[in-house]
């Protein structure tokens, strides 16, 4: 990778260096040449082999125990390598998997409704809007269907037609059926699945499970990822694994939002670190709200909750017609009711994906059409779908969902619609890596959403199961080894090794810089803030005023977080203040990153909505001649941000605008 770079022509980030810069330099995807639908099997027939009895030589590292992590880790256990997998959570199956409810995509085109693979390729590239890289497109494609019948064989319990065949049902961006599920806690049993299936190599002795360990950094000797640091949350000691290659799968960065659909402790720290050894972050700014979470109620609200967008196969949403309507929504008649996404978009209707979904919803909000006590939701309403199913159906597709709603509210939505409004969710940005999910650190692979490469700038439903359950189970047990084969009979790197005792001492450093500061607030109340300057600036929508803004007030809230910040407790013990603030300060410099590419991106692309860049009836305007790549960006140490790219080309699915009306 060249360092020759040039000032950027205009904006300026908050952070030390200054600003940002642009690279000259294009990054090489490594994908196949040629038809990118043969891509992948061209690929792994060109995959160097380990040899069985040469496996158990290698070590691996697998940060994150979700299904990219936990089916990494369990297929190359069971390969025969020795794997140390990592987790900050008690138990595998407590990974963040378990939060996604609805569905997993797949193209077994069991159903007869004419779905294929290139429909789903067609689907998920249009679905991103051409911002994503389109062999690894087609890689999930094709992968979709052994997923299904590997988590099927594994004991994840699908839902079944009368006769026994898998059932599916629609999601967002597309017109066929190929969402396969368990009722409305699809992730939960994958991840149940896919945690005994990491536990039976635990047991086999091929697999060291390490819980309440949380990676503050990576090890990089000899230009290449050998190991990381971790801290035991429990007693507080720090220590390092070395191996022969890392694997990162620890999620998406979504909590940077403060309110989210996300776990409270998901976090970006384990990748941020990654990205401030080296490894380039690619479209940082690329997130998605998710339109059916539940709508704050309280300024003391710590998260959002999800609600899964299989809802939207039944339920129909809609605003009173007339702006500041608040009587009942059983009072509202039909005829004075604006069911705008059927309106809008009649072909998709309530199945609109979600960065569409979501800026209609905003629209309809901040126009004065709100519903709720704070007028910040919209309704979701099943009146319809019980009337023409029944109760008892409609409770067998959802009844979970629907008790999770009542428990959440108080409101029974059997008998009054739900409210729902945009929550930040997915982060479509990660981690860059090339056509074998390695990074631009030799050694360090991603997978999940930690990674970036399969949805661009707008991931469909259902398909974040999917694309951690082929990371996991199908790409990295085979790119992994190819990597290793280049390293035979190297060891892994010594305990003593200088390059471990720097990073560890410069790990306890930064504890204790966030312990010393002295300060007398707490890193809750910086993240509470960073949040409400990313959903003002760095939202649903965005524009160069509200960026430049927000670069600026993040950039004062840093100074405040340094001079300010209290840690209580010792850090020789279990101290989740301590956790927190640690990933707080990342956060601060992951939230400026995000502004940059947000300001730099100077186009609208999915979920990436610039106002300034929109077509006469709202929708994103993309400007392909000039931005029909993907930003990877790298942080120097003195903070400056540098931006490279990846030119992106469509072949089997030729550049188009994007019209779901």
């Amino acid at each position: 990778m060249s360092d020759a770079a040039e000032p950027s022509a205009s904006h300026t980030a908050s952070d030390p260096g200054g600003g940002y810069r642009i690279a000259h330099n294009l990054l090489d995807s490594g994908a196949p040449d040629g038809d990118p639908a043969t891509a992948w099997q061209r690929r792994r027939d060109d995959y160097r082999l380990v040899g069985p009895l040469n496996r158990r030589n290698f070590t691996v590292i697998v940060v994150g125990t979700g299904l990219a992590g936990a089916g990494c880790a369990a297929a190359l256990g069971e390969l025969g390598y020795t794997v140390h997998s990592f987790t900050y959570h008690d138990a595998p199956r407590r990974a963040h998997s378990v939060a996604a409810q609805g569905g997993i995509n797949a193209a077994r085109a069991r159903t007869v409704d004419n779905d294929s693979l290139h429909r789903f390729v067609v689907d998920t590239v249009k679905g991103g809007d051409y911002r994503a890289r389109e062999a690894d497109v087609y890689r999930l494609a094709e992968e979709s269907v052994r997923v299904i019948d590997h988590l099927d064989a594994i004991g994840a319990p699908f839902a079944r037609e009368y006769g026994g065949t898998l059932a599916t049902r629609s999601f967002g961006g597309v017109q066929v059926s190929r969402t396969y599920y368990t009722r409305g806690q699809t992730g939960q049993q994958l991840q149940v699945a896919a945690s005994q299936a990491l536990l039976r190599q635990v047991a086999a002795g091929t697999v060291t499970l390490h819980t309440r360990q949380e990676m503050l950094d990576l090890i990089v000797a000899d230009g290449r990822a050998q190991g990381i640091v971790v801290r035991d949350l429990v007693t507080g000691e720090l220590s390092a694994q070395t191996a022969h290659a890392v694997v990162l799968a620890t999620g998406g960065y979504g909590t940077v939002f403060y309110q989210s659909t996300l776990a409270r402790q998901c976090n970006a720290t384990a990748a941020w670190r990654a990205h401030r050894r080296g490894a380039l972050l690619a479209s940082p700014s690329f997130v998605q709200f998710h339109p059916t979470a539940l709508p704050v109620s309280a300024p003391w609200q710590s998260k959002t909750t999800l609600m899964s967008e299989s809802l939207r196969n039944d339920g129909r949403i809609w605003v009173p017609a007339a702006a500041g309507d608040d009587r009942p929504p059983g009072q509202i008649p039909d005829a004075e009711r604006d069911y705008y996404l059927e309106r809008k978009y009649p072909r998709f209707g309530n199945l609109t994906p979600r960065d569409v979904a979501s800026r209609a919803a905003r629209e309809q909000i901040e126009s004065g059409h709100g519903v709720g006590p704070l007028r910040n939701s919209v309704y979701l309403d099943f009146a319809d779908a019980l009337a023409r199913h029944g109760r008892d159906t409609i409770a067998e597709r959802y009844g979970n969902l629907f008790s999770m709603y009542h428990d959440a509210t108080g409101e029974d939505p059997y008998r009054q619609p739900m409210r729902i409004a945009p929550a930040a969710h997915f982060t479509m940005g990660g981690l860059w890596s090339n056509y074998d999910q390695m990074t631009t650190i030799p050694g360090l692979f991603v997978g999940g959403e930690a990674g970036w490469g399969y949805h661009g700038a707008n991931r469909l439903g259902a398909n974040s199961l999917l694309s951690a359950c082929v990371d996991g189970w199908f790409t990295l047990p085979y790119a992994v080894p190819d990597y290793l084969a280049g390293l035979l009979g190297a060891p892994p790197l010594a305990q003593d090794d200088e390059a471990v005792i720097t990073t560890a001492q410069q790990v306890q450093e930064r504890i204790d810089a966030l312990t010393g500061v002295g300060g007398t607030v707490g890193p809750g109340v910086f993240h509470r803030e960073l949040g409400e300057i990313l959903y003002r600036g760095c939202g649903v929508a965005r524009s160069t005023d509200s960026l430049t803004t927000a670069l600026g007030e993040i950039g004062e809230l840093r100074e405040q977080f340094w001079s300010q910040l209290r840690v209580t407790g010792s850090p020789g013990t279990l101290n989740p203040e301590l956790e927190k603030a640690g990933r707080v300060a990342d956060f601060l410099e992951l939230a400026e990153l995000m502004c940059v590419d947000a300001l730099d991106r100077d186009e609208s692309c999915g979920a990436h909505f610039r106002v300034d860049h929109q077509t006469g009836d709202g929708e994103a305007l993309r400007d392909d001649e000039h931005w029909c790549f993907a930003s990877a960006w790298e942080t120097r140490p003195d903070g400056t941000a540098v931006r490279h790219r990846e030119p992106l080309h469509f072949t089997a699915v030729p550049l188009a605008t994007r019209n779901y009306r």
